[in-house]
């Protein structure tokens, strides 16, 4: 509108030039009989929405491009995140420290509503979001939303399915499902862009997940013996060092059990050391059974086993090592066509007060099996060291 009154004005301004330009061009036709006038407000017309047209076409251009460089900085900075994502997880070794990393960093990623529910042991397992909650409802839903995409015929691949108003994400690692990635689809649908970028969120976590998996398995090999379930020696070792430091803070009592297999040699010699190895599975699963799951548990060497137990008096320890004794003496052992029937010496001390000695507590169990293998097998004594403090 401007530029039109601007033209309109000058019209105005040089209306006497402009007449007599007219005046030239009548008389250029008159005499040549061409039509000048006419073409000329043809030529202005066109020239006119030519200008125009290219100040659209710039303009679109100016738009198009704000437009990219608006897409350009989200991606950028979905990909800032997503690296921020992978390194936090890189630095996470157990289920603990992920959990952290997904509580902070998913919600930037995805929404507040997305959630993550691990695959172990043949159930699900929360590990974010709002299966995280109090109300059953909402942790059964995702759990049937997960089953759902467990089974589905695109499952344990790496591409998003949608499940009942869920975009679901396998998280698979090495061909190994470990969990669902589930967040909820809203009027607006994710764009292929954000999708791709969850789904490379849901790579970088079923790896994490994956390797924590590994460590935490490679862990216990380390420390369990393979054969009975139970801790090692050097592990057993290290935990009653540390329970007899935080017993003389605490004030409370640690006891410790020593039993023996009785005549173990024998059944190897008559029945084999296959039939030796079942017998000592057994007995580990034993005490499994018997004991409670905050008691260490140790197989300390061949056919010798020791049990700590905190915050227990020598009487408890006592009552322990008597049931424990009294399960084994009724366990027995089936082998091939034959029965093995087995049998236990328990020795039983205490660590004394503001005791940090672990070797000292040990041999003062030990001791106390060696005489209950000298009266009679079968039997639990306690350590005399204890009985006279």
């Amino acid at each position: 509108m401007l530029l039109g009154g601007f033209a309109v004005a000058m019209a105005v301004v040089f209306a006497r030039p402009i007449q007599h330009v007219f005046d030239l061009a009548r008389d250029v036709e008159r005499n040549s009989g061409l039509a000048l006038v006419p073409a000329l407000i043809i030529l202005t017309v066109v020239f006119v929405f030519h200008q125009q047209g290219k100040r659209q076409e710039a303009k679109a251009r100016a738009t198009a491009a704000e437009a990219d460089a608006q897409l350009a900085d989200m991606r950028a900075a979905e990909m800032e995140r997503l690296v921020t994502f992978g390194q936090a997880l890189g630095r996470s070794l157990d289920l603990d420290a992920i959990r952290d990393v997904v509580a902070q960093h998913l919600p930037k990623l995805a929404t507040d509503d997305a959630w993550v529910l691990l695959r172990a042991g043949g159930h699900w397992e929360a590990l974010a979001g709002t299966a995280r909650e109090s109300r059953r409802e909402v942790e059964h839903a995702c759990e049937h939303i997960a089953d759902s995409a467990f089974v589905s015929e695109a499952a344990w691949s790496t591409a998003a399915i949608s499940v009942e108003g869920h975009l679901c994400l396998p998280l698979t690692a090495g061909g190994h499902p470990v969990g669902v990635l589930g967040i909820p689809e809203t009027d607006r649908p994710l764009s292929p862009s954000r999708t791709h970028v969850l789904e490379m969120a849901g790579a970088l976590l079923a790896i994490s997940l994956r390797n924590a998996q590994m460590f935490h398995e490679l862990r216990e090999t380390s420390l369990r013996d393979g054969l009975t379930g139970c801790f090692n020696r050097a592990h057993a070792i290290d935990v009653i060092d540390t329970e007899l430091r935080r017993a003389r803070r605490s004030h409370m009592p640690v006891s410790l059990i020593m039993f023996d297999l009785d005549h173990f040699k024998e059944i190897n010699d008559r029945h084999g050391h296959l039939c030796g190895d079942a017998v000592l599975a057994a007995v580990g699963s034993k005490m499994c059974d018997v004991l409670r799951g905050s008691d260490l548990k140790c197989r300390y060497g061949g056919e010798e086993f020791l049990v700590l137990l905190p915050e227990t008096p020598l009487e408890g320890a006592k009552r322990v090592a008597d049931t424990l004794r009294r399960e084994i003496a009724d366990m027995p052992v089936g082998w091939k066509s034959e029965t093995v029937s087995i049998t236990a010496s328990f020795g039983v001390s205490v660590a004394l007060p503001a005791e940090i000695d672990t070797p000292a507590l040990i041999s003062r169990a030990d001791a106390a099996l060696y005489r209950a293998k000298d009266q009679g097998r079968n039997c639990v004594r306690l350590s005399l060291e204890s009985a006279v403090a």
